[in-house]
């Protein structure tokens, strides 16, 4: 651009941003407040009679009524928020009322980022010590002295929710205590089944019936109780669920399960604890409610001052459904027993500089419509996951414009343990980028449907319960296609004991799928091809992953199920996964695609893998029934790229790297995960 342009650009800049814009209206709320105020004072009035609204119940009434009376005023309206916390007796429900215009928003903010706290739980103050001698007697030793007790009905607390998910927590400090379990970390695991039933997968032995020995005897000190779980993961290790003790019978060393047992079955040397126990509580830190009788048992990491204790109760804490332009900025929702905010439908709703903690689901879910925005937000101990978006035609190949950008999210699944994502994206174009994604049991990034933005992430130390996992994963379709994966960092990902997961994992004949320009360090598994078709790999840097690059056929193998089931739906219905793929926009979008079962369609045709980088560990991990459907060429592996300082995890190139001879093009690493910004 030449520099009279770029001055021309500047006046214009300059002109827009002093001409004179209307103001906003602003109404407060505090929790020094009252609902029968106007909301138009900062402040209580001397006279005691006028002054901030005590909700933001109160304040959608009086948004209500502001646009009754005269329509949206000019410039919208801004309901702030001052310091305080705010307890919820139910969730806060937004409707197309509710809404702004493009140029007349409504906005609740806090005063000031971060200090405006909308609670979904109740404070427990009234702990007394432990007396009754029946439950000292099934308190472990160590722990009589330091167990306290609460009576939680007393407290009009009664619906305990189930110990099998989405039931009441505890938070102390602002910190999710332990519900007792045994043992204290990690796991124990199934030494034999008992029913041998036949029951086998992909030739694997095990039993549909959910009886089991197990090892050493401290399952006898649970004979007592009343309402004992166990969470396991019985056949597979991406298949994990709880279930009720109906019977111990120590004399067997066996356990028994209530009914419905696990889909898959059970089998030996597979893991799982037991929680839910008032006679498992022996750390600090632990505790257990006696549904029956409504009492709370809890063993406090430090002495109980008031206000430390907080238990979940609210199920669902923020609603926004059918509106336009609203934006939540610098709010905190906190404890919550399920999903914290639930957007369906409407338009250009933004979720900005916002914190969801403690929830007992996911922290935010945007279905429907188009253009919702959640930007640098901070999620974190989450029950589920974080973001999901889903929204867009897959009929007609329409975008939703949904966005998840410079958001951290870390320490999620906490409850939920499996296929629970930082980001979770369904639908049509749908982009997240710029997000810092870690510590979780499970998936980073899970995305399903047509071209998806999975661009400038950073994320690591994912997979840490699970193998057969990636960090950002998609699978088993052939017509969702069209996603690109580029510019991320994965690192530190090795899956559960390091014993192996994935970095980008294209389950199960995924198709169309483009991973070009990432950073993979320490990744095993790093780009996983699953038997699909017409993806690349292209431009990547690949250091000490092992292997870098896997290709497997098994769509021509132990898979052939799956497609054998598309090409039946192909040849009597014309479709694919309910999808017309020979028509248009499919047939003009993909252009491998309406031919496809004239073209081998059960085989990994059309991939396509240049121009990578792959340092340490290993290149490759290609199933020889695939390689001849592979096109793999300009490569370079096992020689020395001439980072600027490996050691340093510096990944750029310097200038005389012999990778750019090959077509390399730099990666800009600088602008990969979070960004500062005024929000």
């Amino acid at each position: 651009m030449s520099r009279k342009a770029t001055f021309a650009l500047l006046t214009v800049a300059l002109l827009v941003f002093t001409l004179p814009t209307a103001a906003v209206t602003t109404l407060y709320v505090s929790p020094e407040g009252n609902d029968a105020w106007s909301g138009r004072l900062q402040t209580p009035d001397a006279s005691g009679t006028d002054g901030p609204l005590a909700t933001p119940a109160g304040a959608r009434g009086r948004v209500r009524e502001l646009k009754a009376a005269g329509g949206l005023p000019e410039g919208g309206i801004r309901v702030e928020l001052a310091p305080g916390t705010y307890f919820l007796k139910e969730p806060f429900v937004l409707a197309a009322e509710d809404g702004g215009a493009p140029d007349k928003p409504v906005v609740y903010a806090a005063s000031e980022k971060g200090t405006a706290v909308l609670c979904g739980g109740a404070v427990v103050d009234t702990f007394t010590p432990v007396t009754d001698a029946a439950v000292l007697d099934r308190l472990d030793e160590g722990a009589r002295p330091n167990v306290i007790q609460a009576d939680l009905k007393a407290l009009g607390i009664a619906d305990f929710g189930s110990p099998a998910g989405g039931g009441m927590e505890l938070y102390f400090r602002g910190k999710p205590m332990i519900l007792s379990r045994w043992p204290n970390e990690g796991f124990t695991a199934i030494q034999t089944v008992v029913v041998e039933d036949g029951h086998k997968i992909h030739g694997i032995k095990g039993s549909k019936t959910g009886i089991f020995t197990y090892e050493g005897d401290r399952p006898s000190r649970w004979v007592r109780e009343k309402d004992g779980w166990l969470h396991g993961y019985w056949f597979w290790d991406w298949s994990d669920q709880r279930q009720k003790i109906a019977e111990i019978s120590p004399e067997k060393s066996q356990i028994r399960l209530e009914e419905p047992y696990h889909n898959y079955g059970y089998r030996p040397k597979q893991w799982y604890y037991a929680y839910n126990m008032l006679s498992e509580i022996d750390q600090p830190g632990e505790w257990y409610v006696d549904r029956e009788a409504g009492v709370l048992y809890f063993w406090p990491p430090e002495p109980v001052q008031p206000g430390d204790v907080l238990v979940s109760v609210l199920p669902q804490m923020v609603t926004a459904t059918d509106l336009e332009h609203l934006t939540l900025h610098g709010l905190v929702l906190d404890c919550s027993r399920g999903l914290m905010l639930d957007v369906t439908g409407g338009a250009g709703v933004r979720v900005a500089a916002c914190t969801f903690r403690n929830g007992g689901g996911n922290a935010v879910s945007v279905s429907g419509d188009k253009a919702h925005t959640v930007f640098g937000c901070h999620i974190y101990q989450m029950g589920g996951g974080g973001i999901s978006l889903s929204g867009g035609n897959r009929e007609t190949l329409t975008g939703a414009g949904h966005l998840a950008e410079n958001n951290h999210i870390h320490d999620y699944g906490r409850w939920y343990r499996m296929y629970q994502a930082g980001i979770r994206m369904s639908g049509v174009g749908i982009r997240a980028a710029y997000n810092l994604i870690h510590d979780a049991p499970h998936i980073g990034i899970i995305f399903g449907g047509n071209n998806h933005a999975i661009q400038f992430n950073e994320i690591h130390h994912v997979c840490l319960e699970s193998n057969d996992a990636g960090a950002i994963y998609a699978g088993r379709n052939w017509t969702m296609r069209g996603t690109g994966i580029e510019y991320n960092y994965l690192h530190d990902i090795q899956g559960y004991l390091d014993k192996g997961c994935v970095g980008v994992y294209l389950d199960d004949m995924y198709c169309g799928t483009h991973i070009r320009g990432n950073v993979f360090y320490k990744v095993t598994r790093a780009a996983f091809i699953g038997g699909g078709r017409d993806c690349s790999v292209t431009n990547n840097i690949f250091v000490d992953c092992n292997p870098a690059l896997h290709v497997d056929a098994r769509a021509l193998g132990w898979a052939h199920q799956h497609a054998d089931d598309w090409i039946t739906e192909a040849e009597t219905k014309g479709t694919l996964s309910g999808i017309r793929y020979k028509e248009p926009p499919y047939s003009d979008t993909y252009a491998n695609l309406a031919d496809i079962l004239e073209h081998e369609p059960k085989a990994p045709e059309g991939n396509y893998i240049a121009r990578n980088i792959c340092l340490g560990g290993k290149w490759d991990e290609i199933e020889d029934k695939a390689r001849e459907y592979l096109t793999l060429e300009n490569n370079l592996a096992d020689v020395d790229p001439l980072f600027v300082d490996r050691e340093k995890l510096d990944f750029r190139l310097k200038e005389d790297s012999p990778a750019f001879a090959i077509g390399f093009e730099a990666i800009p690493v600088e602008k990969i995960g979070l960004f500062e910004h005024p929000d």
